[in-house]
């Protein structure tokens, strides 16, 4: 037992040596703990996310799509609500009511007349041609055409020549026995028929000097060249003075004289033959031609060396469906 104590003090100073440290730091925890009693509590650190970097397979950074701003909460309308005002009323403009538009032009006023062209070597001036036959020998001169009430020529007169005037006689000839070669009077009028004795109704009647046919002649006829021509009402158009043919024979126009030999105004115009109508007069004929004075004065003047502008009353408008139904009521 005595020989404990010994031991134990011989062992002490190395403990005391080997636990200096340790007494060291629980003095040195101790005196810190001690200041941190009289120090004012300090605010915790703030708690900081950390960033997680995505690499890809090659160790570089991945970009990562930027996050979407948070959605700022709404407001409380309770607590920022405005004074109510009342949105001012749109100010209302007057503008003036446009101007009526312009009434639309009156329609042209309707044609006076109605014209057709014929070319100059389309027709035969019929007056004064030469007639001859088939062997080119002249027998005379064309002086008038006799046509019926139809308008369709009948007979044509021929003055046949004698010598150096002294015998010159007219005869009538039936019209289907003549040619007409259109050119004016320089071409002249063919007699088709044979030489020698003609059939009864193939020879020539004589007519008297003054035009008007003898005892024979088919009644309810007209003589056309010098004839007058009127209106339906009896008032005076002009007179004829020639007859236009075409290569068929068949009259085209006539040629008017207006105003009379000592009027100062006298002219002649071509009037189309289809114009012309024929009523009966005693035993004859008359020719009426629709055309007053304002339509013979629009009409073109005739000129023998130009081409033929022939004239006739312009058609009359179609009736309106206004009209026609008040008729028809």
């Amino acid at each position: 037992m005595s020989g404990g104590l010994p031991r134990l003090a011989i062992r002490f100073p190395k403990l005391v040596a080997s636990a200096a440290p340790l007494v060291t730091a629980l003095a040195a925890t101790l005196a810190l703990s001690g200041c941190a009693l009289f120090q004012a509590p300090q605010r915790p650190a703030p708690i900081v996310d950390a960033a997680v970097e995505t690499l890809d397979e090659e160790g570089l950074p991945v970009a990562t799509p930027e996050p979407a701003s948070e959605v700022e909460a709404p407001e409380d309308t309770d607590t920022q609500k405005k004074p109510h005002r009342e949105a001012p009323r749109p100010r209302v403009v007057k503008r003036a009511a446009p101007p009526p538009p312009p009434p639309p032009p009156p329609p042209p006023p309707p044609p006076l007349i109605q014209t057709r062209t014929i070319e100059r070597n389309q027709v035969h001036s019929l007056l004064d041609s030469e007639v001859r036959r088939r062997d080119g020998k002249m027998i005379g001169r064309a002086v008038d055409m006799i046509a019926d009430a139809g308008g369709k020529p009948d007979r044509m007169i021929v003055n046949l020549q004698g010598f150096l005037g002294v015998g010159d006689r007219k005869v009538s000839f039936p019209w289907r026995l003549f040619r007409f070669t259109p050119g004016g009077r320089e071409q002249p009028i063919l007699l088709d028929v044979p030489s020698g004795t003609l059939p009864p109704a193939d020879r020539p009647k004589a007519v008297s000097l003054s035009g008007t046919s003898h005892a024979g002649e088919t009644p309810g006829t007209i003589a056309m060249v010098d004839a007058d021509v009127e209106r339906s009402n009896g008032s005076e158009v002009g007179r004829i003075v020639d007859v236009l043919i075409d290569r068929d024979a068949q009259p085209q126009a006539v040629v008017l004289d207006l105003g009379g030999l000592v009027n100062p105004d006298r002219r002649t115009i071509a009037a189309s033959w289809s114009a012309l109508r024929f009523a009966p007069k005693d035993k004859s004929l008359r020719a009426l031609l629709e055309l007053s004075e304002a339509q013979l004065k629009a009409a073109p003047p005739y000129a023998a060396d130009k081409p033929v502008i022939a004239v006739s009353p312009a058609a009359s408008p179609p009736a309106s469906p206004a009209s026609s139904a008040g008729t028809s009521r």
